[in-house]
């Protein structure tokens, strides 16, 4: 037996109306791509036309300057020595907050968004308050010769100040939403809390890891604020590659300058590409495990 399903017929009105939509969805696709053109693709391309200004010789030149390649020797070991350590609080902390609870929890999370909210300048005085010559451990390093403000430990101290949320608030909002019952299973099982640990969270949750590594390592190898308070913008010894093109730009060095500021955007090219790999794989993982389940 057929059923027959009536279909009204379109007025001029409703005609007019999906007319309309589609004129406002194109409107506001284009409005989206000329808003980006203008204010992320036209400065990108500057940069390299800047950079490329007087050929490729002075652009490789520029590269392979000493004080340049130390800018970018001192990027990575900064970022190198402070996204590890935000990857181990952040692993801790949001295991901590999702599968305990705990007086001050909230107070916790409440820290680790601190870095979010505050300025990366104040960021930097304080560690300039706090370790500087004047500040309230300046003395006693001074007394053993330890130094760390206008050295490497403050830049990474800095690094590692700016970049503490990005790993952690990347976990937590994910390991809530899965639960604590496959650690539970584990532990009626007999698995002791390393075992769980590293054969059930770890795994679920190695995804999401690697993409909070990537958001903080992209802001610690880009940070400029607290990182030029605690450097002294010593030329070869204290200067990251923002910090490095700021100076070549103020002596009016715009072909080096523009280099350095291009590469530091073919260090982001990177980090979005792998950013979107992970994505993927991430959406694919959770297919994956979604399908069985409606089998």
């Amino acid at each position: 037996m057929r059923v027959a399903i009536s279909v009204p017929a379109q007025t001029p009105a409703t005609r007019a109306k999906i007319a309309n939509g589609g004129l406002l969805r194109v409107l506001l696709i284009g409005a989206a791509f000329l808003y980006l053109a203008f204010f992320l693709l036209l400065p990108l391309a500057v940069v390299f036309a800047q950079a490329f200004a007087k050929g490729a010789q002075a652009y490789f030149s520029a590269i392979s300057d000493q004080e340049t390649l130390s800018a970018v020797k001192l990027t990575f070991i900064a970022a190198g020595i402070a996204v590890p350590l935000n990857l181990l609080f952040g692993l801790a902390s949001a295991w901590c907050i999702t599968k305990f609870n705990f007086r001050g929890k909230n107070v916790l999370i409440t820290l680790i968004d601190l870095p979010l909210a505050v300025s990366p300048v104040v960021s930097g005085l304080i560690f300039v308050l706090v370790f500087g010559l004047h500040g309230w451990f300046g003395k006693w390093l001074d007394a053993h010769n330890i130094q760390i403000i206008f050295a490497v430990p403050g830049i990474v101290l800095a690094t590692a100040f700016v970049t503490v949320p990005f790993i952690a608030r990347e976990l937590i909002p994910f390991m809530q939403s899965q639960g604590t019952e496959e650690e539970e299973a584990a532990a009626v099982l007999g698995a002791g809390g390393w075992q769980i640990f590293f054969r059930v969270t770890l795994p679920n949750i190695k995804w999401s890891l690697l993409y909070g590594v990537i958001l903080a390592t992209s802001r610690a190898v880009g940070e400029f604020g607290a990182v030029s308070v605690v450097s002294g913008h010593i030329r070869g010894e204290t200067t990251t590659l923002p910090l490095h093109a700021e100076i070549l730009y103020n002596e009016y060095n715009f072909v080096a300058a523009f280099t350095a500021a291009s590469l530091l955007t073919l260090l982001a090219v990177i980090t979005l590409i792998v950013k979107k790999f992970v994505e993927w794989k991430t959406e694919h993982r959770n297919e994956s495990a979604v399908l069985p389940e409606q089998a």
